[in-house]
């Protein structure tokens, strides 16, 4: 014969068991909730931290590039705005290419 509950679950017999069980059950989840957030709140401060030395970096380099640039421009003298394009040129007249 078998016996059909319409709620899964064991019967307790004892209440001293039941309760026992229930207070583990909270502190089990408890505790996976402050170790959850205690692990979010580590990972987030190792990108933030990770973030922060990318940044810094990249402001470096393009900082220390922008010097090396300017120091090439005074040291060859030029200021030409940008848009110029400076060159030299020589000037053909056609009568000397007939001759």
């Amino acid at each position: 014969m078998r016996h059909t509950y319409l709620k899964k679950e064991f019967p307790a017999g004892n209440p001293i068991a039941s309760a026992l069980v229930i207070i583990a059950g909270a502190l089990v989840i408890g505790i996976s909730i402050v170790l959850g957030v205690v692990a979010f709140v580590a990972l987030s401060a190792v990108i933030l931290v990770s973030a922060a030395i990318i940044g810094l970096r990249v402001w470096w380099l393009q900082r220390k590039l922008g010097r090396r640039a300017q120091a090439a421009n005074g040291a060859a003298g030029q200021t030409a705005p940008r848009g110029v394009i400076e060159g030299e040129f020589k000037v053909v007249h056609k009568d000397r290419d007939e001759a």
